[in-house]
């Protein structure tokens, strides 16, 4: 049999970095890690391929080729997998859909024949062995949420070379806090299940082997969520780490009570993480408290913050605004929090009810949902829910803190904040790669000449006063802060004639600084060359 797995095209967004690419001559951040983990599960006997529609196109060839299509989903990639269903439904090729958008919303997708839904490491089977009898049912859904001892390692031989920034392993599933918005605990439980230390190194070795280097994304949604797991494997990641020379930059997600364990940090560090995303969501308690964010609630997030950066780790962060709690002032507190914390990578979004959450069915009960979930966290204006402070004043808010949080000289000051704040880190690599190198350049040559050359100029200029060594990682924060700019630009117009206007001021205050120091300059030079052709004195 032919599988065709076919990756959505996902929208332009805040995550998805895409102006950042050309910089670094990629295509996309990531890997499609559930089909690739899916192309390991299948029969051997299968022949399959993997078209990611993030780094190539979907054509009719590649359809016509299979005798069944596979796709998997999230709901922000809603558009694409329709329109890959409609190509496979005109080629007649079946298709079989699951990932999170179709185990949510089965019930309201069509075209699709069969959906597998949930985990599939004990269901797939059943499925495959159906569908070749030619009795394949239209839904299978796992019945029990499964031991990920049965996960085998991804199939990264199906992936193009050279087209992503970073690779990506899982190590877990599930999380044990019950945050009210979230749906990774509806998805996949407040038990957190972990491959055993054995498989993930399997999993490093197979990356290694492909010939990756550089970011790998352990891609759990609360990597600590099983502390006495994750205290057996950090060690022997680092030991693996040493034995290949640190070939890996890890990178995670965890919640902030990573900063009160300092023997689970140091073993991080040791393993060779640089860099964590943190769900910070607000500095409002009440509003964590309403939201069931209670392992926030009894922290000093700043100094949590303060303290990873020391350690060496980049904190990237969620944030929050439209809870029911929420005060007038919530988003200046929001950009008071971000702008001390010196969080350059500062991921908001407006509340949003995804189906199946305790959320989702809260609103639902109170007559308040009015829209579907686009899926999109960073910036969809359109709200799902009719918030407690109006959603003119919630939408018109979160623009202002778009625009604030995107704006040039803003990013900029929050990445030197970062910059003094951020630890030695041992493990660092020592040489530069040649997408560094290229991006290096490229942010040199464009960025200086941009519509914000003048900002960029004067943030490296700092940086490398501050310190001499930090060009890189400078220029890294630099490149990114690009695709943020251009997002918000696009997201946000009307910040754009504002940018113009504080640009021009700009400029003119620096000519104008310009010739009050020439105006300095040629006095002194004026007065000294009087002096030197007035004539001596005569004597007594």
């Amino acid at each position: 049999m032919k599988i065709l797995l076919v990756y959505p095209e996902s929208p332009a967004t805040y995550w998805s970095m895409r102006h950042l690419m050309h910089f670094i001559g990629r295509k996309a951040t990531l890997p499609p890690l559930g089909l690739m983990t899916i192309a390991s599960m299948l029969p051997d006997d299968c022949e399959v391929r993997l078209v990611d529609e993030n780094v190539e196109t979907l054509g009719e060839a590649d359809v016509a080729w299979a005798d069944v299509v596979f796709t998997s989903s999230m709901i922000v990639q809603k558009e694409a997998h329709e329109r890959v269903v409609r190509l496979c439904n005109r080629l007649g090729r079946p298709v079989v859909a699951g990932g999170p958008y179709p185990t949510s919303s089965h019930a309201e997708i069509t075209g699709v024949d069969h959906f597998v839904l949930g985990e599939a490491e004990e269901v797939l089977p059943r499925f495959i062995d159906d569908l070749r009898a030619g009795k394949a049912e239209r839904v299978y859904r796992a019945a029990e949420r499964p031991s990920l001892s049965l996960t085998p390692a991804p199939r990264f031989d199906l992936l193009r070379r050279g087209v992503y920034a970073a690779m990506a392993v899982q190590y877990s599933r599930g999380c044990p806090h019950t945050c009210e918005f979230c749906d990774v605990i509806e998805l996949f439980g407040r038990r957190p299940r972990v491959k055993s230390p054995a498989q993930v190194l399997v999993e490093l070795d197979r990356v290694w082997t492909w010939g990756f280097r550089g970011s790998l994304f352990i891609v759990d949604d609360n990597f600590i969520g099983n502390r006495p797991e994750v205290m057996q494997l950090l060690p022997q990641i680092a030991a693996w780490q040493r034995d290949h020379g640190f070939p890996f930059q890890l990178f995670t997600e965890t919640t902030v009570r990573l900063a009160d364990d300092e023997p689970l940090l140091d073993a991080m560090m040791a393993a060779g993480f640089d860099s964590v995303f943190l769900g910070i969501e607000t500095p409002v308690v009440d509003s964590l408290r309403e939201a069931g964010k209670t392992q926030n609630t009894n922290v000093d997030l700043l100094a949590a913050v303060k303290h990873l950066q020391h350690k060496g780790l980049e904190v990237t962060a969620g944030f929050i605004v439209g809870f029911d709690g929420d005060p007038h002032d919530v988003f200046d507190r929001q950009l008071e929090f971000i702008a001390r914390a010196g969080i350059p990578q500062a991921m908001i979004g407006m509340l949003t009810a995804l189906p199946r959450t305790r959320l989702h069915t809260r609103l639902a009960a109170e007559g308040r949902l009015v829209n579907a979930s686009g899926g999109n966290n960073t910036h969809d204006l359109t709200l799902s829910y009719v918030p407690r402070m109006g959603a003119a004043t919630l939408v018109a808010g979160y623009k202002r803190v778009l625009g604030e949080l995107y704006d040039p000289d803003r990013y900029f000051e929050r990445c030197l904040t970062m910059l003094a704040e951020l630890g030695p880190r041992p493990h660092a690599p020592k040489s530069l790669k040649a997408y560094q190198v290229r991006a290096v350049v490229l942010s040199l040559l464009l960025q200086t000449f941009s519509r914000y050359g003048l900002s960029y100029v004067r943030y490296l200029t700092r940086a490398l006063l501050t310190n001499p060594g930090a060009l890189t990682e400078a220029v890294t924060m630099a490149v990114k802060g690009h695709h943020y700019f251009a997002m918000t630009e696009t997201i946000v117009p009307e910040v754009v004639p504002a940018r113009r206007a504080r640009r021009r001021a700009a400029r003119e205050r620096a000519i104008a600084e310009v010739w009050r120091v020439v105006g300095a300059v040629g006095s002194e030079l004026g007065f000294a060359a009087r002096t030197a052709m007035a004539p001596a004195p005569i004597g007594r």
